[in-house]
């Protein structure tokens, strides 16, 4: 597969970002920067120079996305007891503490929000598992044993 995975939430968030950068946050660089030209000198100019820096970063994210885009795979939430992409799903560590986790591709992921990428060596192991599995994942402080409690 030459895509990369995407829900289709995370479809919908990408499409709005760059119509934000487009639509608001380019032309108000745009216009910071025709301002800062008014002000004379360009080579001292700090607000011109940091308008351009700001419109080199949009600019690059806008390729970014539109890249993203053309090569995205959408897949919705895979039905049934398996986990896939777009599944949600509470798991079990070996200390016992419960965590929500949804699997999406990898320009989804958030681990602080329980977004963890399909790529990544926890989403891997929790691919094609269902309630009841034990799932071992590799970690920096070592191997954490899953249990998973369901699928959603």
């Amino acid at each position: 597969m030459n895509g990369k995975i995407l829900t289709p939430e995370g479809l919908e968030k990408l499409k709005a970002e760059l119509k934000e950068l487009k639509e608001v946050k380019l032309p108000d660089i745009i216009d910071k920067i025709e301002k800062a030209k008014e002000m004379g000198d360009l080579s001292e100019n700090a607000e011109y120079h940091d308008a351009k820096d700001q419109q080199g970063l949009i600019n690059a994210r806008i390729v970014e996305i539109e890249n993203i885009l053309k090569m995205a795979v959408v897949e919705e939430a895979t039905s049934g007891d398996r986990i896939g992409v777009g599944s949600r799903f509470t798991a079990e560590d070996d200390r016992g503490k419960r965590q929500d986790f949804t699997i999406v591709g990898y320009n989804e992921a958030d681990p602080t929000a329980g977004k963890i990428s399909n790529e990544s060596p926890m989403g891997d192991a929790f691919m094609g598992r269902q309630a009841g599995d034990s799932v071992e994942v590799d970690a920096p402080k070592g191997t954490i044993t899953f249990k998973i409690i369901d699928v959603k």
